[in-house]
């Protein structure tokens, strides 16, 4: 019963929300708005059951001394401060949780994102190395690309801005719709795996 109870569960909710996709009927669409609320309420304790592994796995990194354990005390301050923050003083605008969100955490953010953008030239460098057809095909691409969408581009040739158009709008969206079509193709086999009891990797893959 340990593992048939959240198969079968998970069964009868990932068919009802199925019906409800394709079955336009008020009493479903409240069933389904239902049980996507209870869905919220889910994911909620399981934010708080993150919290609680965070702070277990940090405290046994800091009682065994690993490597960087120190790094685990600004991440567990931080924890605990915007936690206490938002409980006490709430988490709307003009509060004291949102100016910590805003002039604290959002210009971390931008400049982790910041560092981000020099290891993503170093994979394009890499990248556009000229040692097959294909590599070369991409780089005269992205070359194109980059120059069509710069004036200098256009004083180089007016017509490279429609060339950098034709290639972000017709080749450039091919790729990107099928590689969008297969995700979701594998999206849906595996929600019917999991419907299916197929896949039971959430259940520690048993």
């Amino acid at each position: 019963m340990k593992r048939e109870v959240p198969l079968i569960i998970t069964a009868i909710f990932g068919c009802f929300m199925v019906i409800d996709f394709f079955v336009p009927h008020p009493l479903v669409s409240s069933i389904g708005e239902t049980l996507q609320q209870w869905a919220i309420i889910v994911v909620a304790f399981a934010y708080v059951l993150g919290v609680a592994n965070i702070a277990r796995i940090s405290g046994q990194k800091i009682s065994r001394r690993s490597r960087d354990w120190f790094y685990q005390f600004p991440l567990l301050a931080g924890l605990v401060f915007m936690l206490t923050v938002g409980v006490v003083w709430g988490v709307g605008e003009r509060t004291l949780f949102n100016d910590f969100y805003l002039y604290a955490y959002s210009p971390m953010q931008g400049t982790m994102f910041s560092l981000l953008a020099f290891f993503i030239a170093s994979a394009a460098f890499r990248a556009f190395r000229l040692r097959s057809f294909e590599a070369a095909l991409l780089a005269i691409a992205a070359i194109i690309v980059m120059l069509g969408r710069v004036p200098v581009g256009t004083l180089m040739w007016d017509k490279l801005p429609v060339v950098s158009d034709w290639i972000m709008n017709v080749p450039q969206m091919a790729a990107k719709r099928a590689i969008m079509i297969g995700a979701a193709l594998g999206a849906i086999s595996t929600g019917l795996k999991i419907i299916l009891g197929i896949e039971r990797n959430y259940l520690g893959g048993e």
